[in-house]
């Protein structure tokens, strides 16, 4: 194998993972590495952390997934410096040298300068994440239905959710779901439908990146299911169990933070200019300017396409970037040499689930809302889930809750 070329992918998202998926060539070698030993569908982690699918039912090992490639190598390691100069990668156990590299380290979570308020929000971008969100919330109503105390029962009995935009929306429905009409039937010193979901949002509507039709139908479906929306009142202050926005101050138990992202600081490693969300402007392959054996995929990168597109950060566009980089190598693997062909964005729609039978969808100039766009959303994310058990344990899941109003994964440890 040491004769053949080594490509190097950083990340077993949707853009790695796809790449590797659709590059196998005779004369190319692969080692992948992720700091988690499985790839996870990101877009159902808001059901993990509301107890509506377990943890295994939205990741598969990246080693089962590959087993049978021979030529791919998986590596559980951090990925600690890129030097392009050099065409090396290092890792916490070993440094990798490389011929070609893929960069498709995702986005983290940003909070706008005041990294303080990490300390007491969740955000939404690993499993790990997604089980303290449903673990806090879980046992708050635990501790509320155990105490006297009504103005403390009020405050366990609070979540807010910052940032309106779709894993907020999710979230928000998700969560008042579960409290207003699962735990309903649960307990029984307390009124969990009495409970506070607040969805806070420094601009003026929901779901800014769609139709301001969409975003209105979005936001009556939060409503009706007893969301408190706060549109155009930006974070002031987050400290413990406290969030100040708009000049008003809740006290709550849970704070959510689906906010704001930046790109994985390993980045600005790569000899290239950065926005402001240190995302990073790749020639139109995707590949780093200077540096033809490098390429960039998925929400790091920041570009337009040639029909004035700019690629949005999801996963549609990170799973096209890793079979358009894999189209190119395959050429190159076999020895031609003809220009690369720039990267194009097929936008094939966009979509958000509110809550049981409620969602909004745009597809070109199609727009959809209620349960089709539901429907839709559901069929989508089964045929995009990784592995046949993955899909009919999701399938299951989802037709006992929608049937039965009981969601299967309420079980935590008590912190």
């Amino acid at each position: 194998m040491e004769d053949k070329k080594h490509i190097v992918v950083l990340g077993a998202g949707f853009g790695g993972l796809t790449f590797v998926q659709k590059l196998q060539h005779p004369n190319a070698r692969i080692t992948i590495i992720d700091r988690q030993n499985h790839h996870l569908f990101q877009p159902l982690l808001y059901q993990v952390a509301t107890a509506g699918l377990a943890m295994p039912e939205i990741a598969e090992p990246i080693r089962t997934i590959f087993a049978k490639r021979e030529d791919v190598q998986v590596l559980m390691d951090n990925a600690e410096a890129i030097d392009v100069k050099n065409k090396t990668v290092r890792l916490t156990q070993q440094t990798l040298h490389y011929d070609y590299l893929v960069v498709g380290l995702g986005m983290i979570n940003s909070y706008f300068g005041n990294n303080e308020w990490a300390k007491h929000t969740i955000g939404l971008k690993s499993l790990g994440e997604a089980r303290r969100i449903r673990q806090r919330v879980l046992h708050a109503f635990e501790r509320a239905e155990a105490i006297q105390d009504e103005t403390e029962r009020k405050r366990l009995m609070t979540v807010v959710v910052v940032g309106a935009g779709p894993t907020g929306v999710e979230m928000a429905g998700a969560l008042s779901e579960l409290t207003k009409r699962v735990f309903k039937k649960d307990f029984r010193s307390i009124q969990p439908e009495q409970s506070r979901i607040v969805l806070v949002e420094a601009v003026d509507r929901v779901l800014t990146m769609y139709s301001e039709s969409s975003s209105a139908k979005a936001q009556a479906s939060l409503e009706r299911m007893g969301v408190e929306l706060h549109l155009g009142k930006p974070v002031e202050d987050i400290s413990e169990g406290r969030i100040t926005f708009g000049g008003e101050t809740i006290e709550a138990e849970s704070i959510i933070w689906t906010a704001g992202v930046e790109a994985n600081p390993l980045v600005k490693d790569l000899p290239v200019e950065h926005n402001r969300k240190g995302q990073v402007s790749v020639a139109a392959d995707c590949s780093i300017p200077g540096h033809p054996e490098v390429f960039a995929i998925g929400d790091i990168v920041d570009l337009t396409d040639p029909n004035g597109v700019r690629v949005p950060g999801v996963s549609p566009a990170a799973m096209q970037m890793g079979k358009h980089i894999a189209k190119i190598l395959r050429k190159e693997l076999d020895g031609q040499s003809d220009t690369r062909p720039a990267f194009t964005y097929l936008n094939k729609g966009m979509m958000a689930t509110i809550g049981r039978s409620a969602a909004v969808a745009e597809i070109g100039k199609l727009k959809f809302s209620g349960f089709p766009a539901w429907f839709l959303w559901l069929a989508v994310h089964l045929v995009f889930l990784i592995g046949f058990r993955n899909r009919l344990a999701v399938l299951i899941q989802w037709m006992f809750a929608y049937i039965k109003y009981r969601p299967g994964a309420r079980v935590f440890e008590k912190p």
